[in-house]
C-alpha cells in the first residue's frame, strides 16, 4: 500500500519543513509514503472563504485517483487514540487498498465537493492547530502508528 500525504500549499517555517522530513524518512522503513505539495492560492485577498476552499477543492481532487481511499484531516472528524489509529491504518492495510490519503486543506478547510468525496475524517485533537504545523504532528503520529504495529519501543502506554 502506498501512503500519501496530501497538502494545501507550503510552509514558510524550516523546523515544520525539518520534522515532516525526519518522519516520512522515518517512514520509509515501513510503507511507500510521499507528501504532495499542492500550490498555494494567489490573489486570496480578492476571495471569499467559499472560493478559496472550492479552488483548493478542485486542486484536491484533480490529485485524486478513483481508488483512492481518502481521509480528511478535520476538526469534525473521528478522533482515535494513537493505538486505535494504528488498528485503524492496519485495518485499511488489510483491505488491499491501493493507496491511502490523507488530505490537509487550506486555512479554512475543504469544499463540499472534497467531503463529498472523502472516504473517512480524522481529528487529531479538539484544539485548533495551524493547517501547517498539522503536518509534522500528523506524520509523526504516523510513524508512531507502525511503530505500534511492530511492537517497537517508540509508543509508551
Amino acid at each position: 500500500m502506498n501512503i500519501e500525504l496530501l497538502v494545501v500549499g507550503k510552509t514558510d517555517s524550516k523546523e515544520v519543513d525539518a520534522l515532516v522530513a525526519l518522519y516520512s524518512k522515518r517512514l520509509a522503513h515501513y510503507v511507500r509514503f510521499s507528501i504532495t505539495y499542492l500550490p498555494d492560492l494567489r490573489n486570496t485577498k480578492n476571495l471569499s472563504e467559499a472560493q478559496q476552499k472550492s479552488s483548493e477543492g478542485d486542486m484536491i481532487l484533480a490529485s485524486l485517483q478513483p481508488s483512492d481511499f481518502v481521509a480528511l484531516l478535520d476538526e469534525g472528524g473521528k478522533e482515535f487514540r494513537s493505538v486505535e489509529f494504528a488498528e485503524w491504518i492496519e485495518k485499511r492495510m488489510a483491505s488491499g487498498l491501493r493507496r491511502l490519503v490523507f488530505v490537509i486543506g487550506g486555512p479554512y478547510g475543504f469544499s463540499e465537493a472534497v467531503y463529498g468525496r472523502a472516504d473517512a475524517k480524522l481529528s487529531l485533537s479538539k484544539m485548533t492547530f495551524s493547517h501547517q504545523i498539522v503536518r509534522a504532528i500528523f506524520a509523526e503520529q504516523l510513524y508512531r502508528a507502525f511503530t505500534i504495529l511492530r511492537n517497537e519501543p517508540y509508543h509508551h502506554e
